[in-house]
């Protein structure tokens, strides 16, 4: 078994888990296992049958991008860090002030 961290973005989804088991030999299947359970996980993790181009998933603290992508392998007892990226701020000149000045 597999422990999976899910960022806040994401809790909604899973019942409000901060973390949750899957299981799955490879990140593939792990993934398939959590849309499995949590249907409204697909929309967020996976595009054209491949992660998300704005999703980062972690294995073991290693991004499985800079490995075997999706068919990344997981062993049991690894810990899966999903991060979706967040988008968002201000565009310059839309700042305010600096404090005292």
């Amino acid at each position: 078994m597999t422990r999976v961290r899910i960022p806040p973005t994401l809790r909604e989804d899973v019942g409000g888990a901060r973390e949750v088991p899957a299981d799955g030999d490879t990140v593939r299947e792990l993934l398939d296992d959590l849309m499995g359970r949590f249907p409204a996980l697909r929309r967020q993790l996976v595009e054209n049958g491949d992660i998300a181009p704005f999703v980062n998933v972690y294995v073991e603290g290693e991004d499985v991008r800079t490995r075997e992508g999706i068919d990344t392998e997981v062993r049991p007892g690894s810990t899966v860090i999903l991060l979706p990226a967040m988008a968002g701020g201000a565009q310059l000149g839309e700042l305010p002030p600096p404090a005292g000045g």
